[in-house]
Parts: C-alpha cells; sequence; structure tokens
C-alpha cells in the first residue's frame, strides 16, 4: 500500500491475493459524526469473578431492513504475505491467550470490525475499494435477519469470528462459566452452520474478560481473546497508547451508520504511518 518494505522479508502472496488492480478513491465530503452509543470500553482485563469498571451502551440505532447485497467485480492487487515474526501463545492451564496488540517489527496493522448491526451496500463496496481485509466479530443476535450479508466481505478476503450470541457486556459479572461457555458456543455452532467456517478467535462484549471466560473461550475450541488499543469511532481515531498507529496494532471498528467515516479514519491514520493492513488470522496461522 504505502511505504517501501523492500528490505522487510516477505513470503510469497497469501491464498487470499489476486491479480488487479484497486480503485483507491477516498470517499469525499464525509462529516463528522457524533459519537456513537455502543462505543466499546477501554479493554480490562478481570479476575475471574470480577467486573468491568465501565461498561459499553448498547447501539442505540435500530437495525434498518436488510438491503440486498451487491454484487461486486472488483479485483485485487497481490497482497503482500509477510512472514510472521510473532508466535501466538498455547492454551495454558485451560485458558486461551489474550491477543491485545502483536508485537513486530513489520510495518502492518490489523482491522476488526464488531457486532453487525448495521448493513450497508457502501460498507461492501468501500472495503472492496480499500481492499482491506478484516477479522469481523459478528454476535448472533445482530446479524440473524441478514446472516448471508456478510458473504461479501467473506468473498473480499475477510473471516468470521465469534463475538458471542447475545452481546451482554455485563457477561464477566453476571454470568458464570457455564453460562458464558453456552453463549459462546453458540456462536461457533452458528458461524460454522452460516459461513462454513469455525471461528478461531474470540472479542468479549465491551472488550472485559476473566479467567471463566478464558477458560470458556478454551473450551468452545477458539484459539485467542482478541482486544484492541485503537478504534474508530464517531469518525476519527482514538488510542489507548500514543497518538497514531504503530506496527501490530489490533484496531477496533463497527458496523453503524458512521462506518464510511470510521474507514476513512481508519485509512488516513493507516497511510499516514506507512502499515500495510494485513489478515490476523493469517499472520496467527490460525485462518
Amino acid at each position: 500500500m504505502t511505504g517501501d518494505h523492500s528490505a522487510m522479508p516477505f513470503s510469497l502472496p497469501s491464498r487470499r491475493a489476486l491479480l488487479g488492480v484497486v480503485g483507491a478513491s477516498v470517499v469525499a465530503g464525509l462529516t463528522a459524526c457524533t459519537p456513537a452509543e455502543g462505543a466499546e470500553s477501554t479493554t480490562t482485563a478481570l479476575t475471574p469473578d470480577a467486573a468491568v469498571g465501565s461498561p459499553e451502551v448498547p447501539a442505540a440505532t435500530p437495525t434498518p431492513t436488510a438491503a440486498a447485497t451487491p454484487t461486486l467485480a472488483a479485483t485485487k492487487r497481490i497482497r503482500r504475505s509477510f512472514i510472521p515474526d510473532y508466535q501466538l501463545p498455547p492454551i495454558v492451564g485451560g485458558l486461551a491467550p489474550v491477543i491485545t496488540k502483536i508485537p513486530t517489527k513489520h510495518p502492518i496493522v490489523f482491522l476488526t470490525i464488531d457486532d453487525g448491526n448495521i448493513k450497508t451496500p457502501e460498507s461492501v463496496t468501500l472495503m472492496a475499494e480499500y481492499d482491506y481485509p478484516a477479522s469481523l466479530f459478528l454476535t448472533k443476535n445482530t446479524i440473524a435477519d441478514n446472516p448471508a450479508f456478510f458473504n461479501a466481505f467473506k468473498a473480499q478476503g475477510s473471516l468470521v469470528e465469534n463475538h458471542t450470541v447475545t452481546h451482554n457486556i455485563n457477561m464477566v459479572r453476571q454470568w458464570g462459566y457455564q453460562q458464558q461457555l453456552d453463549d459462546i458456543v453458540g456462536m461457533q455452532e452458528y458461524a460454522v452452520q452460516q459461513y462454513g467456517r469455525k471461528p478461531t478467535l474470540f472479542r468479549p462484549p465491551g472488550g472485559a474478560y476473566s479467567n471463566a471466560m478464558r477458560q470458556a473461550v478454551a473450551a468452545a475450541g477458539l484459539k485467542a481473546v482478541v482486544t484492541w488499543e485503537a478504534k474508530a469511532n464517531a469518525g476519527k481515531m482514538d488510542y489507548q497508547v500514543g497518538d497514531s498507529l504503530r506496527p501490530g496494532d489490533i484496531v477496533l471498528m463497527h458496523f453503524r451508520a458512521e462506518f464510511a467515516a470510521d474507514l476513512a479514519a481508519f485509512r488516513a491514520a493507516q497511510l499516514a504511518a506507512g502499515l500495510e493492513v494485513v489478515l490476523l488470522e493469517d499472520f496467527l496461522g490460525v485462518a
């Protein structure tokens, strides 16, 4: 994308790389959105039965009537696939590892998009124009009205991951191990049914997790809990560390009404930092 990475070692193109030319036009005239309800809280590690300090407020925007997914004829450039210089930690003591940022020397960044509340043809078009692969952490209850909508993102190289059935942001406070496990397993089964692949990564609703949740994640067959330190929200970038994107950052976004403004903010930060968007699952070897 940007920057000269010729000095960096890289492998042959990934299995999702296709030949072609990407339309790289930036959406003009985007206006800044007001802060969205439902913004994820700062990620917080909890003890097994502790609670998060600032719970996320669920998005109040009603899900619109599902529109037909556009058929795109976009072609893809050859996407560079960097040789991983990080190995996903194993499950130890029945607890899934927690990944907040990837320690890497490669000029790469990872895009993740959550929930699935708002489904617009524009979001499909923009992801194709920018040629961004993303990890889609979807919630069953927010996508059940039109699960097929997300097949267009799959065709572009994105993967569907687990964000629970209910998106209960207080699950670590309100639920014990078994109820958390049931909610996670329910999304695992739904993802396999709808998309033909068992998710390998889990994102906690609101970002809060506990040892009980980590145990449930591992028991459900997932490889890691994935949080974040940077997010695109309300048309701007927010950082927990520093004031710009860094190599290895995992960026949080949502399927919301302001999707275009958030993606434009991410793109501006990504280009300014000279980073390439790489699929997290490919880099971790869990695709």
